[in-house]
């Protein structure tokens, strides 16, 4: 059994060398999108390929490992791949590239150090390597399967110069390859001192001891929240680029049974075929491991208290708890190479919704409302000197409302990352941003409100092209137990609206770029909103003197409560019983009329 106090001493460990990598690519990297929006990630994982740390999600050593036995692998040796589909689901496009170094105790293998992000291009189609209307993954850019990108230390000049020659951005690509490759190896030098001090079978144990406490610690304080039973519900992406707008399904049937070792299944049977278009995502290879610890943070919800929830890491401990069952080969979760696959995040983004309204559903509404909190907007062109650029960010948006609070404003789904700043923006690109906001009245009203889009304008200043990878711009984020859906995304360009999917709109000098991103659904009735808080967000300008009478039923007379007039109003406004979810007035659009879907109802 292991030391209690070591397997402290090695959790900490393991959360302070992944933070080192992370903190060493960000220092190191030369692409905006890896050194100023933040948008990667690092993890460590076990020889028996077990994700260890739980900070956030993370790519998959399984392919590796597949490729190159353990027994092959020398000090100083770097593996590379991002092939989609032979990336066992760890990688879902291929701007994703990501980097494995294993770790040594004794000559042998005994861990592994692993980054992956998002990078700015591995050729294809279009700037940015993610064509909205792909329909071939060979458009998407340049597939690498795993590759030794160092052996024993001498880098492979030979993949590296394919790989720059195929990217419009080749000293970024080049620099970002250089900064991850020397972090994982860093923190690779750092386990390894680990296994020096205290031996292999002694932190092996520890590894064993902080897996199990997250299995136990999910199965006895949160799973045990949920109700047995079946529960099915879905929710829908609405385009995929090439098909007019459509609901493309992604269903869950959720049966949760405590006496069981896995007390969750989660069958996705009954989800779309796949789509002509890049929404596809890859999820169906090893059993599902990387949806599993992809979805398992919903869970967190089910803790006692915000507090308890910010404490709960999603490592390997996770995939005990949960069976996954796909459809056959052909659907959206199971896509047929060479399927395109660069918007796929409509899909796994989509997926953590489903599984929280099908747990709304089993547990009385205690989980949050909807949110969509990643969408690529950016602009590609010509500097001044001629010089090609592409900026591309990730912006976020509104949280949920939950069932104890507002949601947040503008928050991103990749923990700590962030829209770039508008000074660099400035600097280093032809344009002004004429505005950074919070998008009123875009959170869906509620007992406890959505949270907040940005509202952002950007004014060119040469001629240039839009680009956009963005879902919800038809259906909205979902409210909850009588919460209002919140707004969806929307971009006018010159007085005209924009699709979610653009690769190229021309937008010519002195030219607005007016974007608004989604706002969450709300949480409970937003005619049981106190009136006071209903106030303080028109004073903050979160919600407009129109939104707080027509979405709220307050009647303001200035700063004052018209408290009689808010009462009468709102005995007017109330409907005689809502209905559990609001979906917004996009669904009926797509779904030739209807106001719900079968599965809405408890």
């Amino acid at each position: 059994m292991a030391d209690p106090i070591l397997v402290e001493i090695v959790e900490g460990t393991l959360a302070s060398v992944e933070r080192e990598v992370e903190t060493a690519i960000a220092r190191t990297a030369r692409s905006p999108m890896i050194r100023d929006a933040h948008d990667f990630r690092a993890g460590i994982h076990d020889v028996r390929l077990r994700k260890l740390t739980g900070r956030s999600y993370s790519a998959l050593v399984q392919p590796v490992v597949r490729d190159f036995p353990v027994g092959t692998m020398r000090p100083g040796d770097v593996y590379f791949h991002n092939d989609v589909y032979l990336s066992e689901g760890g990688i879902g496009h291929l701007p994703d590239l990501c980097v494995t170094v294993p770790v040594f105790h004794e000559g042998e293998v005994v861990a592994f150090v692993q980054a992956f992000g998002h990078h700015d291009d591995i050729g294809g189609a279009v700037p940015g390597s993610m064509p909205s209307h792909a329909r071939s993954v060979y458009e998407e850019g340049l597939m690498v399967p795993p590759i030794k990108l160092r052996d024993q230390g001498v880098p492979n000049e030979a993949a590296l110069r394919i790989m720059t020659r195929n990217s419009r951005m080749p000293d970024s690509l080049a620099g970002d390859l250089d900064a991850e490759c020397s972090a994982c190896l860093m923190g690779a030098r750092r386990l390894g001192e680990l296994f020096d001090r205290y031996g292999r079978a002694a932190v092996e144990e520890c590894f064993d001891a902080i897996i199990d406490k997250t299995t136990e610690t999910f199965r006895r304080e949160l799973l045990s929240k949920v109700p047995e039973g079946v529960y099915v519900w879905e929710d829908y992406a609405e385009h995929d680029g090439v098909d007019e707008p459509r609901l493309h399904t992604q269903r869950i049937t959720l049966t949760v049974d405590h006496a069981a070792r896995s007390p969750l299944t989660i069958d996705f049977t009954g989800t779309s075929p796949q789509a002509k278009g890049p929404i596809n995502h890859a999820g169906d290879y090893a059993d599902g491991v990387f949806l599993k610890k992809w979805l398992a943070p919903v869970l967190r919800n089910l803790a006692d208290t915000p507090e308890r929830m910010a404490e709960l890491d999603v490592n390997e401990g996770v995939v005990p708890l949960i069976t996954m069952i796909f459809p056959e080969k052909g659907t959206l979760l199971t896509p047929v190479f060479p399927a395109p696959t660069n918007a796929r995040t409509f899909v796994i983004l989509r997926l953590l919704g489903v599984l929280a309204g099908v747990l709304a559903k089993a547990t009385g509404g205690r989980m949050p409302a909807d949110q969509e909190t990643i969408r690529y907007t950016g602009v590609h062109g010509a500097d001044a000197d001629g010089v090609p650029y592409l900026m591309r960010e990730v912006l976020g948006g509104g949280s949920g409302g939950r069932w104890y609070a507002d949601g947040e404003d503008t928050i991103h789904v990749v923990p700590d990352s962030r829209n770039i700043p508008v000074e660099f923006a400035e600097a280093r690109w032809p344009f002004r941003v004429e505005r950074l906001a919070l998008a009123c009245d875009s959170g869906g009203p509620g007992l406890f409100r959505g949270g907040l889009g940005y509202d952002k304008h950007i004014r060119m200043l040469r001629d240039a092209s839009y680009m956009s990878i963005a879902d919800r711009s038809i259906l909205s984020c979902w409210g909850v137990n009588g919460g209002l859906a919140g707004r969806p995304f929307r971009v006018e360009i010159a007085g005209k609206e924009m699709d979610g999917l653009v690769d190229d709109h021309p937008v010519q000098a002195g030219e607005v770029i007016r974007i608004r991103t989604t706002g969450g659904g709300g949480w409970g009735s937003p005619y049981d909103r106190d009136p006071r808080a209903v106030a303080a967000d028109v004073r903050d300008g979160k919600v407009s003197i129109a939104g707080a009478l027509g979405d709220y039923g307050v009647v303001l007379d200035g700063d004052r409560i018209d408290e009689e007039g808010t009462a009468q109003l709102r005995a007017n406004l109330r409907p005689p019983a809502g209905r559990f979810f609001d979906r917004g007035p996009g669904y009926a659009r797509l779904s030739g009329g209807r106001t719900h879907a079968e599965v809405d109802d408890l």
